[in-house]
């Protein structure tokens, strides 16, 4: 009896150790599903000021040089539930019947680019992690500061490649605008690096409090922490107990939160210049033809149709010039001129703005066109970021020919020069076809070449309602970096146009042929961000370089003159 009362409590042991090893990854899990969950379709923009904090203690209070497993695991789980919740919506693609792919091998496509992509996130955090490890012991004000910056660095390294979408800081359009107005200092990253400090300050402020409870224990990995407490409380509240005093750690998380949305209300504050010969009324078509018919006689007769008929509703509302979504008319430039679109134009003389399909040699680009009063093309933007996969082949040398035995999408599809700029019978523009909305680098070196109007073209047919209205999100956050008006026109919604503080002053309903003319501003404004771009992440990153340094070589000359 004895033994059979021993070994029960021996297995309840081993599943109390597996409970606790398995606690930390369960912990990240959750947390990065709660950061997820603050961009479209939920749009909880507050949870993204907590909800890196648990993966910040876990981090933080392992501990290296200890005999257990390393933090990569909890923050691998943290980055593939965020990335992976946030852009749950590429499973939307799915499935592609309508481009010749069967169904089993599209579920089969869009799940390895839904897992490729989170994966990628988690990687991405956990590179984040192994750093943060090592800091393990240090001041939590110099934590604090290295965390920030290496995320902030890791970040902009990442969108410098072609795969990028789910900065932190989008968690915060459209709903917190006052916050995203920091982006007009140094773009994006300015509102990452807010959401890493109040996240780093709140975690430090728990581990402070947890030392304090545990006080023989506080130099100990959170698990020795939770084992230390176990005859006195349950796991589950030494984790998740409430903080019984407010530490300095807490205080200076929230004068930080509220001083850094009083620094972005004074700049979401200031009045929007509107002189009258700045104005330019703009219509927009959303034709709305799903993609499986876009590529068809009917689609393409639909297509005509649709945008001609519009452009002769918006040029007898008396507009300036109308745009139309990315390859509104999915033909090459040469047949571009015997469309009924083309025709209006050269009747109504209202300018028009055309996307379309560009070549170049025998490649072909995305394009969007300029057409005059006369109906002659005077400009011409390609599409400079392609998506990976679904617009060209990454190394297509190697792995050109297994892709194309997978998908029949073109693979010939080529991408526009990085310096291009566009101009307009208005003056410059500040052009971005679909992708290229995530990509603020974009934005800013058109506005600092002069570009006086955002017009954005996209095509988000293939998508759940979700990604649209991110991307609309993602065309807020560049509005408001650069401190420009934008139109945005899309085939299926949203389409929509924002003013420089990044309020929509109109949105497109969702699969549904709409028209609207707005009066934007041009204007030739230049912020922080467009004049010095990115600055803060460099300075975060010397800085927190900097001071770590100094203290190693304290450390040292301490341990010298005290052998």
């Amino acid at each position: 009896m004895q033994k059979k009362q021993n070994k029960k409590q021996g297995e309840q042991g081993r599943q109390g150790e597996r409970f606790i090893s398995l606690l930390p990854c369960l912990i990240a899990l959750v947390s990065g599903i709660l950061m997820g969950l603050t961009v479209a379709p939920v749009g909880a923009w507050f949870l993204a000021w907590i909800a890196l904090a648990p993966l910040w203690v876990l981090v933080a209070t392992s501990d290296k040089h200890k005999n257990q497993s390393p933090p990569a695991p909890p923050a691998l789980f943290w980055g593939i539930s965020y990335h992976g919740v946030a852009l749950s919506w590429i499973t939307g693609i799915h499935p592609m019947t309508w481009l010749g792919v069967p169904w089993l091998p599209s579920l089969a496509i869009t799940l390895f680019c839904w897992g490729f992509i989170s994966l990628l996130g988690g990687i991405f955090v956990a590179i984040w992690a192994a750093v943060m490890v090592r800091l393990a012991g240090q001041k939590p004000w110099l934590r604090i500061l290295i965390g920030t910056a290496v995320w902030c660095g890791l970040e902009s390294l990442w969108s410098a490649g072609p795969l990028w979408w789910s900065s932190l800081a989008y968690t915060q359009s459209p709903h917190n605008l006052v916050i995203v107005h920091l982006g007009q200092l140094s773009g994006p990253n300015t509102v990452t690096a807010a959401i890493v400090a109040v996240n780093g300050l709140i975690a430090e402020a728990y581990i402070n409090r947890l030392s304090f409870s545990t006080r023989g224990c506080a130099n100990g990995t959170l698990r020795e922490r939770i084992a230390s407490r176990r005859e006195d409380t349950k796991i589950s509240s030494v984790f998740f107990a409430p903080l019984r005093f407010v530490n300095k750690y807490l205080a200076t998380a929230t004068g930080l939160l509220i001083t850094l949305h009083f620094i972005g209300f004074i700049l979401s504050s200031r009045p929007i210049a509107q002189p009258p010969e700045a104005a330019l009324k703009v219509g927009i078509v959303q034709g709305n033809i799903p993609n499986r018919l876009l590529r068809s006689s009917e689609g393409f007769r639909r297509a005509q149709e649709n945008y001609t008929n519009g452009y002769l509703t918006l040029a007898n509302q008396g507009v300036d010039a109308v745009l139309t979504p990315e390859g509104a008319l999915p033909i090459f430039q040469r047949n571009l001129l015997e469309t009924a679109l083309v025709a209006a134009v050269k009747e109504k003389g209202v300018v028009a703005w055309i996307g379309a399909f560009g070549e170049r040699g025998d490649s072909y680009t995305i394009s969007l066109f300029t057409f005059n009063t006369k109906g002659e093309i005077v400009s011409r933007y390609d599409k400079a970021k392609l998506v990976p996969l679904g617009e060209y082949i990454p190394f297509e040398g190697i792995l050109g020919k297994l892709v194309q035995r997978l998908s029949p999408l073109d693979a010939h599809q080529v991408a526009g020069s990085a310096n291009q700029l566009f101009d307009t019978p208005f003056g410059r523009a500040i052009a971005s076809i679909c992708y290229e909305s995530a990509f603020p680098e974009q934005f800013r070196r058109q506005a600092a070449a002069g570009g006086q109007f955002i017009l954005s073209s996209s095509n988000d047919a293939h998508y759940t309602a979700s990604m649209p209205f991110q991307h609309h999100a993602q065309d807020i956050m560049r509005a408001i970096e650069t401190d420009r008006w934008s139109a945005r026109a899309t085939n299926t919604g949203y389409s929509a146009f924002v003013d420089p503080h990044g309020r929509t002053l109109w949105m497109s309903g969702y699969n549904t042929y709409e028209t609207h003319a707005e009066t934007i501003y041009r204007r030739q404004t230049k912020t922080l961000y467009v004049r010095w771009g990115d600055w803060l992440t460099p300075l975060l990153l010397i800085s927190s370089g900097g001071a770590w340094l100094v203290i190693r070589g304290i450390k040292k000359f301490g341990n010298v003159g005290n052998p």
